[in-house]
């Protein structure tokens, strides 16, 4: 009997507004979990979707292995993203591992399998990063892809994570058992906004025997109908007062 994949992979999607693109990238990942034999389970956190959001996971539940969580109100990704994880640590076993990606079908899912694979050879944390080799981005305003660059080399210098050179993205893989125990700090989840993807991994790594890894992405933003939910300007202020906070203290 194949068992490389018998342990669970669970699949947290923070989502707000992503009728048009939530039912692709469902599709997809059960497409993905088909072929390669995969035991995975989907969370979505509704964020206060004022769409069908809810009503398209709700329906695909039915069938698939999914299931929802709602906000009444929009609380922002770092709450989301906080209540997607410990649900998915309190349902996880060591030995599980833990994904999350973003909900508007500009992840692609078919890296699961790579990224599942770092993990097994001794990685605590993979990251889909827009930095590698062979890593490629679609439908990108140009003033994105640069402030994007200049973050990851501003982290780079003065956060240094050895396997880390992509801060920002969302998509990663963690070992089930190192957010388990690192989500026991109340503080762990104290960031509202985008920044809090950085925020991760800053405090990840004061932990010096966690692994870092990562994969080559393919960030498609052009496959994405939905309308983009990151206020740049807000991002990079929050982020800086982070840089600073962290930096400091």
């Amino acid at each position: 009997m194949n068992t490389t994949h018998s342990r669970t992979t669970w699949i947290v999607l923070p989502a707000f507004n992503e009728e048009k693109d939530l039912p692709t990238l469902l599709g997809r990942i059960a497409l993905v979990a088909a072929e390669s034999a995969l035991e995975f389970e989907i969370l979505v956190v509704d964020d206060g979707s004022t769409d069908r959001t809810a009503a398209i996971v709700t329906e695909w539940a039915s069938e698939h292995k999914a299931r929802l969580q709602r906000h009444e109100t929009n609380l922002g990704l770092g709450a989301t993203l906080r209540d997607g994880v410990q649900w998915a640590c309190d349902l996880a076993a060591d030995g599980d591992v833990i994904i999350t990606l973003d909900a508007d079908n500009s992840h692609t899912p078919e890296l699961i399998v790579r990224m599942l694979r770092h993990i097994r050879e001794g990685h605590d944390v993979v990251i889909a990063s827009r930095f590698r080799r062979e890593s490629r981005v679609k439908g990108v305003p140009l003033n994105r892809r640069i402030l994007s660059v200049i973050a990851a080399f501003l982290f780079r210098v003065v956060f240094p994570i050895r396997g880390v050179r992509d801060y920002t993205c969302g998509y990663r893989a963690y070992k089930a058992e190192l957010l388990k125990g690192a989500t026991q700090d109340p503080a762990f989840f104290d960031q509202d906004g985008f920044q809090v993807m950085v925020d991760i991994l800053l405090k990840l790594r004061r932990s010096k025997d966690i692994i870092f890894g990562e994969v080559p992405l393919i960030l498609r933003y052009d496959h994405k109908e939905g309308a983009s939910k990151m206020n740049v300007g807000l991002t990079i202020k929050q982020t800086l007062i982070l840089i600073a906070q962290r930096r400091f203290t």
